[in-house]
């Protein structure tokens, strides 16, 4: 038996919502198919593989992930299909910190075995700077442990946070720990809000559909200049000398 979703939910209302913009099309369509089905097949351990997926540098944002899981913590007729039972909240937090150290170590091994040549080869095609190499491994080496834990409750970053320290050959043991440690409360808050939320996370996600292309505008147009930015802002006129 397959936990009850909230596409499913969405579906049986008598008026169902209007289709939202491209952000919320890509979530119902495509997020959401994928994660019921790997949560209806594997249960707790698509939990696991989906948070791996997102540590190693692949974009499956655990803000979907765990408050979906969540969801089905919330719905007493949702079966996890590995116990036969009801989905547990800290079973969820527990293989969820486990699968993020698993993904951590994949990006932490790319860039430990990629190294300096990796980034000095590829490092243009992904806008890091060759300066940004040596400022990279400083700062590892003075604020190691400590960004290995904060950068795990920060959206974005955490995903990617692994390769640099990686690269930074940070001592082993201490990046699975702080990764570890900083895991563990960023799942319990994200369970915790989809457990709240229950089958009110599909209202509000559809409370923001009018705001959906202005916020995917948005997003878009931060990227263009950042990546303007970046490359030096070709075309900007150019003070004289003297």
């Amino acid at each position: 038996m397959l936990p009850r979703v909230p596409v499913a939910t969405v579906r049986d209302s008598p008026e169902p919502p209007p289709r939202g913009g491209p952000l919320l099309a890509f979530i119902d369509e495509i997020v959401i198919p994928f994660l019921n089905g790997l949560y209806g097949a594997v249960g707790y351990l698509g939990v696991g593989v989906a948070m791996a997926i997102e540590s190693a540098m692949v974009p499956l944002p655990s803000e979907l992930i765990l408050p979906y899981a969540g969801f089905l913590v919330s719905d007493p007729s949702a079966i996890e299909p590995l116990t036969r039972g009801t989905w547990s909240f800290w079973i969820v937090v527990t293989v969820a910190t486990i699968g993020n150290t698993i993904g951590s170590l994949v990006a932490y091994a790319i860039g430990a075995w990629g190294g300096r040549p990796f980034l000095e080869r590829w490092g243009k095609y992904f806008l890091i700077r060759p300066h940004e190499i040596e400022l990279a491994e400083r700062f590892f080496e003075k604020y190691g442990p400590a960004t290995a834990f904060f950068s795990r409750l920060l959206p974005v970053v955490r995903t990617f946070i692994s390769f640099p320290a990686g690269v930074a050959r940070m001592p082993l043991g201490k990046f699975i720990f702080y990764s570890t440690a900083g895991a563990i409360p960023w799942s319990i808050l994200l369970v915790f809000a989809g457990q709240q939320l229950g089958e009110n996370w599909v209202d509000i996600r559809h409370a923001l559909q009018p705001f959906d292309l202005a916020i995917a505008l948005g997003v878009v147009a931060l990227v263009a200049l950042f990546v303007w930015w970046r490359l030096g802002m070709p075309g900007r006129p150019r003070r004289s000398a003297g």
